[in-house]
């Protein structure tokens, strides 16, 4: 949920007649909407500059390969993803979701791009994954400052956890669809069917606060259990150089 909600788009992005962005910008957000409608690997750099109104040689210029760009547009859709999600995170208790999601109509198709991207199998879907999970170990620190989120004993934990969630939905959507009758790839407001239940799980959590607490201490590591070798190892003055005495126990030493 993390990630999906007003994560749909990013607002002031899309283009107008007085596009003033730069060259390389209109082609980077051109190529984000080629690869979420096609997939990278069927989107020849042609499609892209036409999309952009450059000529291919153009986006080699400013990219030098499909790669290259696919890099660019991942890097992109990160620090999107990272803005959008810290200016959420600090607006702690006051954060308006319906806002949130009205605000995000127009722009780069984020949640498209990364649900056709995400299983392309390039080594650069790791790359864009471990920006995601720092990112958000960031801004949810910046959460638990302003009170909308509970301090973790494991933030990294928490983080790589929810984006999996929030990655595997993106990846289901079709199935989202049916069994929730939500389109997370359509108008941010067809999100509430996917939304709600989330938050509820995240806001209300599903255990009972009794079974957290015994499912939890059952994981824990019991120190009474260590072996014998590391009760020894950790023995305050033990030398690990000491042989046992045990007859036969120093065959080398009989030998």
């Amino acid at each position: 949920m993390f990630i999906i909600l007003n994560m749909h788009s990013v607002p002031g992005a899309k283009p107008s007649p007085a596009d003033d962005r730069s060259t390389p910008a209109r082609i980077r957000d051109a190529a984000i909407r080629c690869f979420a409608e096609s997939g990278v690997d069927r989107t020849p750099v042609r499609v892209v500059a036409e999309a952009a109104g450059v000529s291919p040689a153009l986006v080699i210029h400013h990219f030098g390969s499909k790669d290259e760009l696919r890099v660019a547009c991942d890097r992109h859709v990160a620090a999107l993803i990272r803005q959008q999600k810290s200016d959420s995170m600090q607006a702690g208790a006051s954060l308006d979701p319906m806002t949130s999601l009205r605000s995000s109509r127009d722009g780069p198709p984020l949640l498209a791009y990364l649900a056709r991207t995400l299983v392309d199998g390039s080594p650069h879907v790791s790359e864009l994954l471990e920006e995601l999970v720092s990112d958000a170990v960031a801004y949810m620190a910046e959460g638990e400052a302003s009170g909308l989120l509970r301090p973790s004993d494991d933030p990294r934990g928490r983080a790589a956890v929810l984006l999996l969630w929030s990655m595997g939905a993106l990846v289901l959507h079709e199935h989202a669809a049916r069994l929730l009758g939500v389109a997370l790839l359509g108008e941010p407001e067809q999100l509430l069917g996917y939304v709600v239940p989330a938050l509820e799980v995240m806001g209300q959590g599903v255990m009972t606060p009794d079974a957290y607490d015994r499912l939890s201490a059952a994981m824990r590591p019991d120190p009474a259990a260590a072996s014998p070798n590391e009760a020894r190892a950790t023995t305050p003055g033990a030398d690990p150089t000491d042989r046992a005495t045990t007859p036969g126990a120093d065959i080398s030493q009989e030998a």
